[in-house]
């Protein structure tokens, strides 16, 4: 049974996995991201759990799954906004030459797709969109059976659509970006702004247990990330014409809270012929990144 390591880069945490070919996690580790520290201590980072959780097995391989914009075909990482310092970044390089093993990277939400179509929510279908949601907003497309590239992979910056003229700054430098709008650092500023405190940092995982609890605001606050949500959802069944679309990262474990407004918002604002797809929690749950990073390095 072949055995590779997955690494799932974010920009808050670090986790790192041992897979064998059935997707089955052997041993995993997870440490937060020194993400102001720049590319070097992160690859130093990488090299302690990977010899982690290899230890006494013989894996053919790392796949990482890191934020973009990212060209694969180099193992250069072009601009990840969530890490200081991570411009042209040589990680595939890097990593090869700290820790001896072959190294493939991929965007981390392209990554999470490839998990999800060939072994989650998605196994069996030949078009689906994959969304992550958490500190930004990401997602990898898979059309007729096969993972959306594009040129110098860049396909799938899902999170950078503009969904309104609104001048909301984006990470990536620009304006107005689904990202800004919807991911979990935009519900938890939401709340800072509208008045919401918590003893620690406020967080969409503090906002949807408010909300749950009967919190007027955080209600109103859910709601209005299930209709931002929508609005990008709606967008890409026009776009990618998929028979799913699989919402993973922090955000989705609130997708039951906020299913019937989403589906209020994709009915109201996508034409009828896609009507009948389903939007689903990702069913591989946190794993999907670092399972379909370790497939990066598992071919076939």
């Amino acid at each position: 049974m072949r055995i590779a390591i997955g690494i799932d880069l974010g920009g808050t945490e670090l986790r790192a996995a041992a897979i064998d070919e059935t997707a089955q996690v052997l041993r995993h580790a997870r440490l937060p991201t020194a993400a102001e520290a720049g590319p070097i201590a992160i690859v130093e980072q990488i090299a302690r759990l990977v010899d982690n959780v290899s230890s006494g097995l013989d894996p053919t391989g790392i796949g990482i799954g890191s934020p973009g914009p990212l060209d694969a075909a180099t193992g250069t990482v072009i601009h990840a906004p969530m890490l200081h310092g991570w411009r042209d970044v040589p990680l595939v390089q890097l990593v090869t030459d700290r820790t001896g093993l072959p190294t493939f990277l991929e965007n981390d939400a392209n990554a999470a797709a490839l998990a999800e179509w060939r072994f989650g929510a998605a196994q069996g279908l030949r078009h689906m969109v994959y969304v992550t949601v958490s500190t930004g907003i990401g997602g990898g497309i898979v059309i007729d059976g096969r993972l959306l590239h594009g040129h110098r992979s860049l396909a799938g910056e899902i999170g950078h659509m503009t969904v309104t003229e609104n001048p909301i700054p984006c990470a990536c430098g620009g304006f107005g970006c689904w990202e800004s709008l919807a991911s979990g650092s935009a519900l938890g500023r939401r709340a800072r702004e509208a008045g919401l405190q918590a003893d620690g940092p406020m967080t969409a995982r503090v906002v949807a247990e408010r909300a749950a609890a009967g919190d007027e605001t955080a209600r109103r606050l859910m709601a209005e990330e299930a209709r931002y949500l929508g609005i990008g959802f709606a967008n890409l069944l026009h776009l990618y014409a998929p028979e799913m679309i699989v919402v993973g990262g922090g955000v989705s474990a609130a997708l039951p809270q906020m299913a019937e407004e989403i589906a209020r918002t994709v009915s109201v604002r996508a034409m009828p012929a896609y009507a009948d797809v389903p939007i689903r929690a990702a069913g591989l749950g946190t794993q999907a990144g670092v399972i379909g990073a370790a497939l990066l390095a598992l071919p076939g």
